[in-house]
């Protein structure tokens, strides 16, 4: 969660959380689906998400964010999918941050992290939007610190 110097949680947190639309059974029965379409539509709130994060890592030793030809497939929590990267997006001995909107089974940002040791990147950090902390993604990240805003239950 982001804190301010003191320890307590960023104000501007409360505001991020508010905006997340939770969608229930979707893509299937017993999913609570987080979509933040609708923080992306908040001003106000996309803002705040973009300046935690700037905020977080200006001045850190990131030489490239990674977002998304290699390919990786991964396990999601209600299926399969694949991630591609552009051949020559990022270039040996980069120190890459991986962002995503939501860590859940772990599986897209270790397919992420995959992708970008396999062109020779080091992956410093993980940063996410939400986490749902009961399906222990944290976990599968081999110890790679990650950031996140929001908790979801």
């Amino acid at each position: 969660m982001a804190c301010g110097k003191d320890g307590e949680q960023d104000p501007r947190i409360g505001g991020i959380a508010a905006s997340i639309r939770v969608v229930p059974d979707f893509p299937k029965k017993g999913i609570m689906f987080q979509d933040i379409t609708t923080l992306l539509l908040d001003p106000k709130a996309f803002k705040n998400t973009v300046d935690l994060f700037v905020e977080r890592y200006i001045g850190k030793d990131v030489s490239v964010v990674a977002g998304e030809v290699i390919s990786e497939k991964y396990v999601l929590e209600y299926g399969t999918d694949c991630l591609e990267m552009h051949v020559g997006a990022v270039q040996p001995g980069d120190h890459a941050l991986v962002v995503d909107d939501l860590i859940a089974t772990g599986g897209t940002l270790c397919a992420a992290m995959n992708l970008l040791e396999r062109a020779g990147a080091e992956v410093v950090e993980c940063a996410c939007v939400i986490e749902l902390p009961e399906l222990k993604g944290r976990e599968k990240l081999n110890g790679k610190p990650l950031y996140v805003l929001v908790e979801s239950r």
